[in-house]
Formats: structure tokens, sequence, C-alpha cells
């Protein structure tokens, strides 16, 4: 929990991009409340995976059912997906608050402040990537279950698919460590910031 003291709300131009930046975190909540249950989904569907290879095509009925559920997975994974994308949307729509006036400032405070806008603006930026990419990689799974429901696949496309998806799940993993870097960059600007404009803010920490 982060809180402002000793300060009286929207009475310097600090204070309002204070009172963004922290709307900013909080407009993330649906954000961060996805990423338990998208996990989740993520294992599940590991999980059922291993079961079908672990199969012959003499249970060919049992591979099926099962593709058929992990696909189910892939649907609930992109739904996820698209509320997280929401909610990082309208927490930059926020953000951008700060841009005209962090024009106001003057000397190392503006300085500071140029700093959180281009962490956020490259953090944003990752984000996207990260999106795109993890997107891309879920419709791939979802286009392997579907295949493995035709009885005529064979194990050189079967071979092709996972070696498609392994390729995209390493840009994603690529994806992720940029914008883990880049968040992690804004929140040590973001104090700078409240630090050099002299802001008393208490992180409950």
């Amino acid at each position: 929990m982060v809180g402002l003291t000793g300060c009286q709300f929207g009475s310097s131009t600090e204070e309002k991009m204070y009172d963004h930046l922290e709307e900013t975190v909080a407009l993330e909540e649906q954000f961060r409340e996805q990423q338990k249950p998208l996990a989740e989904a993520e294992k599940k569907e590991q999980d059922i995976y291993n079961e079908i290879v672990a199969l012959s095509m003499d249970e060919f009925d049992k591979i099926e059912k099962l593709s058929k559920e992990a696909e189910e997975y892939t649907v609930k994974r992109l739904e996820y997906l698209k509320k997280e994308k929401e909610s990082i949307d309208e927490a930059y729509e926020e953000f951008e608050e700060i841009k005209d006036l962090s024009e106001d400032l003057e000397g190392n405070v503006k300085e500071d402040a140029n700093t959180v806008i281009d962490k956020m603006d490259k953090r944003y930026n990752a984000y996207e990537k990260l999106h795109s990419e993890y997107e891309a990689g879920v419709k791939e799974d979802k286009e392997l279950y579907s295949s493995l429901q035709d009885k005529e696949l064979t194990l050189e496309q079967l071979q092709d698919q996972i070696k498609v998806i392994n390729e995209q799940y390493s840009k994603v993993a690529e994806q992720k460590d940029a914008f883990n870097k880049y968040t992690s960059e804004f929140n040590d600007a973001k104090k700078a910031f409240y630090k050099s404009a002299e802001l008393d803010v208490n992180y409950g920490e």
C-alpha cells in the first residue's frame, strides 16, 4: 500500500502526477488478478498434453477426448489474456495524463519525471510485443490440439507443429524478460521521482 502523507492533494504538479501514477498501479489490478488463473490454465493444459503424448494411436478415442479438453483451456487462456490487456491499456491511458503535467517541472525533478515516462513507454511497448507473441503461441497450441483430433495426422506433421510452438514460446520468454526488466526499472524510476519531488510517500513496507 502506497500513501502520500503530510500533503494536500492537488496542490502541486508533483502531487497531481503522484495521483495519476498511483491510479495507474490501481488500474493494473485486473492484470495482476489474471496471472494466477492463467498459470493454472497453462499447467492443466500441459498436464493433459503429457497424458496425450503417453497414449498410442490405438487409443485414438482417448486422444480425441483429451485434445478437446486441452483446446478448451486454450480458449480460457485467450479470455484471461484479453482481460489482462484491457487492464494494461486502461492503466497506460491513465499514465499518459502525466506527460503534459511533466512539462511544468524543472531541473532534477523534470529529469526524473522524464525517466519515469521513458521507462513506462518502454514497458508498455514490451507488453504489446509480449501479448502479441503469447496470443500467437496459444493459437498454435489450439492448432496442435485440433490436429491431434485428426486420425490422418502424421508424426512428421506433429513434430513440425511442436517445433513451431517451441520457437513461438522462446519468443514469449524473451518478451517476458523485457517486460519484467522495464517493470522493475519503472518502479525504481517512480521512487526516484517521488524522492526528488520531495513527496512524503509511505510505501507500507
